[in-house]
């Protein structure tokens, strides 16, 4: 295990910058997830901490150890590629036992660390197959035996499920969490999979533009997002655009007028508000947001119904249902009653 810091890590090529000032601290034994859109600099940023990439400005240090300028193999770091990488020339055990001939590691301890790496990712007996002979899961694991060969102090994870189908993926990364933990190895994974990187991770790093827009909790980033974009991006919102007229009041562009606690400086402003928060029907009587919408489209999603509604021409809103018994999807045009408390929403200054 090690601890592994950030600081002021920048990465650019000629004018565009793909990374720009990060900074993160990682704790011993942490499981990270640097999570975004594609582009946002979250794979340059893993690259950099394995020394793949030489960054423009910053440090990366691991344990007590400045590793900036030190390339890959000296870095005690365990990498495990979106591909796999894995040689087709080569058996399993030849593929795991790879890196440990690459760092001369003895010929009598290799088949020990081999064995052992096997063992921990269940593909003990499998020694003498080929990639060609394995499952996408499989080989998955072979790649991530190989890493886990080495020893290294911070595992290095970039999208390793991407290849897999979606059953598959359910079952491969509750394995690679519970190995995790179970050897308490330092690891920051990359993936673009919301559903993945909440089910996976201690703490999230979410990124846009090469910037971290928030590090947190699960909770704490979709509770409480630092700003519109990571309120979009994690889970879903409904957004009305317009303007906080007075403290607790805001106004959408469409002219409604609602109540929100959340609404505290005068200006244009945007109200976020989770379609879980939203009350249809009865259950929408007594709030103070409350209003008539039409339904524009819905769609069954077996255990919740989703519920694209208009509330005038200008404001939309999904409202999310869940499924129950005898309950029908409401048809296009249908007018339905929705509401939500004052202290459901949350509010940003336009442009944050």
């Amino acid at each position: 295990m090690a601890r592994l810091s950030i600081s002021h890590l920048k990465k650019s090529y000629g004018d565009f910058i793909a990374v720009d000032d990060v900074d993160i601290a990682i704790a011993d034994g942490e499981f990270l997830v640097l999570l975004g859109p594609s582009g946002c600099g979250k794979t340059t940023t893993l690259r950099m901490i394995a020394g793949f990439i030489p960054p423009t400005a910053g440090s990366i240090t691991i344990g007590e150890r400045d590793v900036t300028a030190l390339p890959p193999w000296k870095r005690h770091c365990g990498l495990v590629f979106q591909s796999y990488a894995l040689f087709p020339h080569m058996t399993v055990a030849q593929n795991v036992a790879f890196g440990l001939e690459m760092h001369k590691v003895p010929q009598a301890e290799r088949g020990p660390r081999v064995a052992e790496a096997l063992r921990l990712v269940r593909l003990t007996g499998f020694d003498d197959r080929y990639p060609r002979q394995l499952s996408g899961g499989q080989q998955q694991r072979v790649a991530l035996a190989r890493a886990l060969a080495m020893q290294p102090q911070v595992l290095l994870l970039d999208e390793p499920l991407s290849n897999l189908d979606a059953k598959l993926r359910l079952e491969v990364r509750v394995e690679i969490r519970e190995l995790q933990r179970k050897l308490g190895l330092t690891t920051i994974m990359v993936t673009h999979d919301q559903e993945e990187a909440l089910t996976m991770a201690d703490r999230l790093v979410v990124m846009e533009k090469g910037q971290v827009r928030q590090v947190g909790t699960q909770r704490e980033l979709y509770e409480k997002p630092a700003d519109r974009f990571v309120a979009g991006f994690i889970g879903r919102s409904a957004f009305l655009d317009g303007e906080v007229t007075a403290p607790g009041r805001f106004r959408t562009a469409g002219g409604l007028d609602m109540v929100c606690a959340a609404a505290a400086k005068p200006g244009p402003a945007t109200l976020a508000l989770r379609p879980e928060r939203i009350a249809v029907g009865g259950e929408a009587d007594g709030l103070p947001n409350r209003f008539t919408a039409k339904v524009e489209h819905a769609s069954y999603l077996g255990a919740l119904l989703d519920i694209q509604v208009a509330l005038d021409e200008h404001d939309r809103m999904l409202l999310q249902i869940p499924n129950r018994p005898g309950l029908t999807e409401p048809q296009p045009d249908e007018s339905i009653t929705i509401g939500w408390a004052e202290d459901a929403g949350l509010v940003y200054p336009r442009g944050a």
